[in-house]
C-alpha cells in the first residue's frame, strides 16, 4: 500500500464518521452541559463556600456532559462514545470562548477531561440501554 492511498481510505472513513454524527444534539447537549455546570457551581459557591464550589465544579463537570450524552444517544444508532465525547468537548470549548485568555487554575483543566470523560461514559451507557437489535454494530471488512 501507497502511503497515498492509506490517506486517501483515512480521509474517506473520517468523512463518513463525521456526516454520521447528529451535530445538533452534540452542540445542543454540550451547550446544555456547559450551562448546568455554571447554573450548579456558581450557587454552590454562593450557599457553601469556596471548598464546596470547587468539589462542585469536578462533580458538574463529569455529571452534566454524562447525563446530556445519555440524552444525546437517545435517538441513535451507532457511535454512542463519539457523540458522548463531542459533547464533553463541546462543553470544554464553550468554557474556553467564554474564557479567552484568562489563566486556568489544574483544577479547571482536570474538570475539563472529565468533561469528554463523563460524555464517554454517558454514550456507553446509552448504548447499553438501546435494545441489542437497534444498535448497529460496525461491520468488518
Amino acid at each position: 500500500m501507497t502511503f497515498a492511498f492509506v490517506i486517501a481510505v483515512h480521509n474517506t472513513a473520517m468523512t463518513t464518521l463525521v456526516a454520521q454524527v447528529n451535530w445538533k444534539r452534540v452542540l445542543l447537549g454540550g451547550f446544555l452541559a456547559e450551562l448546568l455546570v455554571f447554573a450548579i457551581v456558581f450557587p454552590v459557591l454562593y450557599l457553601f463556600g469556596q471548598q464546596a464550589f470547587l468539589a462542585s465544579i469536578l462533580i458538574a463537570s463529569a455529571l452534566m456532559p454524562f447525563l446530556l450524552a445519555m440524552w444525546v444517544g437517545r435517538r441513535l444508532d451507532s457511535l454512542f462514545v463519539v457523540h458522548g465525547a463531542l459533547v464533553g468537548v463541546v462543553a470544554v470549548a464553550i468554557y474556553v470562548i467564554i474564557a479567552w485568555g484568562q489563566p486556568e487554575p489544574l483544577l479547571y483543566t482536570i474538570a475539563h477531561g472529565l468533561k469528554v470523560v463523563g460524555g464517554m461514559a454517558g454514550g456507553a451507557v446509552a448504548a447499553r440501554r438501546k435494545p441489542s437489535s437497534a444498535v448497529q454494530r460496525p461491520s468488518t471488512v
